[in-house]
C-alpha cells in the first residue's frame, strides 16, 4: 500500500485556490459588470431513444403541470425548464430527500432534427418530446427506373 501526500496547494480551502478565484470573480466582473441572480436548478433525469422516425427524449420532472413547463430551441439547442408550484405546509420537514427548485437542462440537438415539427406533453410528471428527423435524412428506398 502506497500513501500519497497531499500538498497545501491540492486542497480546496488553500490560498492558491483563493487566488484563484480571486481572479476569476475579477475577471466575471469585467465582462459582466452585472451579472443576473443565479436560480436554483435541480437537473431532471433524462433519457434520449431513436427510432426510425426520430427521437423521444424523456425526463422527470416530478411536481410539474403543463403551466410549468417551458421549451425552447435555440441555436441548436433545445432547453426544458419545469417551474414546480410551490407546496406550503404546516409541519415541520423532519427528513427530505428530494431537492428543491425548478428543473433546467439543456441538449445540443443533431441538425438532422426539424425543430419545427418537436411536440411535447407531460404527464404526472414525466416530459415527453418527440423530436422528428428531418425528411431529407430519413432513410427511403429509392425504386430503379425499367
Amino acid at each position: 500500500m502506497n500513501l500519497i501526500r497531499y500538498h497545501l496547494s491540492q486542497l480546496p480551502n488553500s490560498p492558491a485556490f483563493d487566488r484563484f478565484a480571486m481572479l476569476r470573480d475579477e475577471l466575471t466582473r469585467l465582462v459582466d459588470p452585472a451579472p443576473p441572480a443565479r436560480e436554483n436548478y435541480v437537473t431532471p433525469l433524462a433519457n434520449i431513444i431513436e427510432d426510425k422516425d426520430g427521437f423521444v427524449l424523456v425526463a422527470e420532472m416530478p411536481g410539474v403541470s403543463k403551466d410549468g413547463v417551458e421549451i425552447t430551441v435555440e441555436n441548436g439547442a433545445l432547453t426544458i425548464v419545469g417551474r414546480r408550484t410551490p407546496t406550503e405546509s404546516k409541519t415541520a420537514t423532519l427528513h427530505r430527500e428530494t431537492l428543491a427548485g425548478d428543473f433546467r437542462r439543456a441538449f445540443e440537438i443533431d441538425p438532422s432534427i426539424d425543430a419545427t415539427k418537436i411536440s411535447a406533453r407531460i404527464d404526472n410528471g414525466i416530459l415527453t418530446l418527440h423530436l422528428p428527423k428531418a425528411e431529407a435524412v430519413k432513410p427511403r428506398k429509392i425504386v430503379v427506373a425499367d
